[in-house]
């Protein structure tokens, strides 16, 4: 099984904010947010693996700016790192003005999935090679948050987590 980059997996999901997708505030729902991010994330996640993927945890979801009703809206997903048979996918939404066409960044998310063969078992992934500082970054971290996560599921022991330790600790 060769390696891949995380352009490999890149998808980008465009679409426009309808006005059935808003809250009483004509902003674009969460949950509907949630689910563009989903699809775009499992794409990506399938990319890389070529294997039918499941989402194992939406691990961080930030909402740092309201979608009004008429932008047009950007999620880009990309695998960040693959474990054994899981990947991160860190994914980074992005607004554009529906009167000046200015795009900001509007939210951010980092899910996990799992690929899985054809009865559901989980199934070895390639290895993701970084190309670029903000995918090296990327990489680095996602080893960090996949500690976090095990040693609050009570999966992995503090002691064991060599890099959080190297983080809090400076070993």
């Amino acid at each position: 099984m060769s390696s891949k980059t995380p352009s490999d997996s890149r998808t980008v999901m465009t679409d426009m904010v309808l006005p059935s997708e808003t809250n009483p505030l004509n902003n674009l729902f969460g949950g509907e947010l949630l689910a563009r991010m989903d699809r775009a994330a499992s794409i990506a996640a399938r990319r890389h693996s070529r294997r039918i993927t499941v989402t194992a945890s939406v691990n961080h979801v930030a909402f740092n700016q309201a979608v009004p009703v008429g932008s047009v809206v950007t999620v880009e997903a990309v695998v960040s790192r693959a474990f054994n048979t899981s990947m991160e996918v860190y994914l980074d939404v992005w607004m554009e003005d529906r009167f000046s066409g200015e795009r900001t960044k509007a939210n951010e998310a980092i899910y996990t999935f799992v690929a899985v063969d054809d009865t559901g078992k989980p199934t070895k992934v390639p290895e993701l090679v970084p190309e670029t500082k903000l995918e090296s970054q990327r990489f680095e971290a996602a080893l960090r948050r996949k500690q976090l996560s095990l040693v609050l599921a009570g999966k992995l022991k503090p002691k064991e987590a060599t890099e959080l330790r190297a983080l809090f600790m400076g070993e």
